[in-house]
């Protein structure tokens, strides 16, 4: 019992001393680098972390900050990832490091990304980082890889509201199914889905009886994609109830699409 007391006692006075009297800086940055380069991402996020706690004013601290996200995000752990690397940029928001620290935040919410049937909680925090980089640091190496994950996220939102619009309109939850086809619409114009999302409006306005919406739908859909299978689609149901293809000026589609044409359409080619 003496023993392991006083071993007890030892080690304590040892972990005081320790805290009290923490390597300088530089060794303790080298000692991080180190376990990083081995691939020990925990063990170098935790160094990193003690840099910062131990040594908060000295250079290698704000350096430390950043890395230690990193070392999280190469490990696995998105989480602690995200609250260090958010950390930083909210202490050292104009710094070399910044555009780092938020592509880790960007990045570790894009590997969230479920499947479109899944909740996408995760791809709309993956958006709005994404954007946020590419506001803030436009010239960072970054960049060009926001853009590129952007377009993904964007398509996967995309395809999320086509699954649940479809299965309104299966159901013939025609109001439903024309507000998921709406936002595919206002926000998503630049995706693979918008002439889907254009020809399922064209058919929920026609169950509807809204003649008009149905024809500005598929004006828009044949000016900007005339050659789509679902132009050819949307014009032989218009077809079928004797109608055509006409845009509506004060109709909410033709405000909302970019560079709406004024003009009358013909059949698809």
């Amino acid at each position: 019992m003496g023993l392991s007391l006083i071993a007890a006692g030892c080690a304590s006075t040892s972990d005081a001393t320790s805290a009290l009297n923490p390597d300088p800086p530089s060794k303790m940055f080298a000692e991080a680098d180190a376990l990083l380069s081995k691939g020990k991402f925990d063990d170098a996020a935790k160094k990193f972390e003690d840099l910062d706690r131990d040594h908060p004013y000295a250079p290698e601290a704000r350096r430390a900050m950043v890395l230690a996200a990193f070392a999280y995000y190469k490990g696995g752990k998105l989480p602690e990832a995200v609250a260090s690397a958010r950390r930083y940029t909210t202490l050292h928001p104009g710094t070399k490091e910044a555009a780092l620290a938020h592509h880790i935040i960007a990045q570790s919410h894009f590997d969230e990304m479920r499947g479109p049937n899944r909740d996408q909680g995760e791809t709309r925090k993956a958006l709005a980082e994404l954007k946020t980089l590419k506001t803030r640091y436009p010239n960072s190496p970054y960049a060009k890889d926001a853009d590129n994950k952007i377009k993904i996220t964007e398509d996967t939102l995309a395809a999320a509201e086509m699954e649940v619009g479809r299965y309104y309109l299966k159901k013939k939850q025609y109001v439903a199914a024309i507000n998921r086809f709406k936002t595919v619409v206002a926000e998503y114009q630049t995706t693979a889905h918008v002439e889907e999302s254009l020809m399922r409006l064209t058919e929920a306005y026609m169950a509807l009886g809204i003649t008009n919406e149905a024809q500005n739908a598929a004006a828009v859909l044949g000016h900007n994609f005339p050659d789509s299978r679902w132009y050819k689609d949307a014009y032989a149901l218009l077809q079928s109830g004797g109608l055509a293809p006409r845009e509506d000026g004060g109709s909410w589609i033709a405000k909302t699409w970019k560079n709406f044409p004024k003009l009358t359409l013909g059949g698809p080619g």
